[in-house]
């Protein structure tokens, strides 16, 4: 079977796989996409369980305002290194818990990791930091959230 290189684009923009390796995985698969995000998805989290013991040393703080400016909330969410902490992936995971977290009241990171996800009702905010991690191939941790409301 003939891999298209579009395929090969498209998994590594959603996996964070090398081409060579997204290529070889779907030739293994036969072209099967959704069995091969499963695969790359499952070696990144593999590789990820042995950085376990890393520091999460970097970082950035993220901030949101409701319109109407009455409720708002910050994040401050810490990686390995300063590289992934100004990714687009970084930032714009950031962006997303920091609307979840202003979205209502959770007592700790257990209670927002364990909450559903506000744009899609079938996934957990958890699932967006676990997705979010086996792209980017480092640890990454909430390290603290606020919500602040006028009422």
């Amino acid at each position: 079977m003939s891999i298209d290189i579009d395929q090969i684009k498209r998994l590594r923009d959603q996996t964070g796989a090398g081409v060579m390796e997204a290529k070889k995985t779907l030739e293994e698969t036969g072209g099967d996409f959704a069995q091969a995000v499963q695969i790359l998805t499952a070696k990144g989290l593999a590789t990820l369980e042995k950085r376990a013991d890393k520091a999460v040393g970097e970082g950035l703080v993220f901030s949101y305002i409701h319109s109407g400016a009455k409720v708002g909330s910050l994040l401050m969410m810490g990686c390995e290194t300063d590289f992934v902490a100004k990714t687009e992936e970084f930032q714009k995971l950031g962006k997303e818990l920091a609307l979840q977290v202003a979205t209502e009241e959770y007592a700790d990171v257990s209670a927002l990791l364990a909450a559903e996800y506000i744009r899609d009702s079938s996934k957990k905010v958890g699932d967006l930091v676990t997705a979010t991690v086996a792209k980017l191939g480092e640890r990454i941790e909430i390290k603290a959230f606020t919500r602040y409301s006028i009422k």
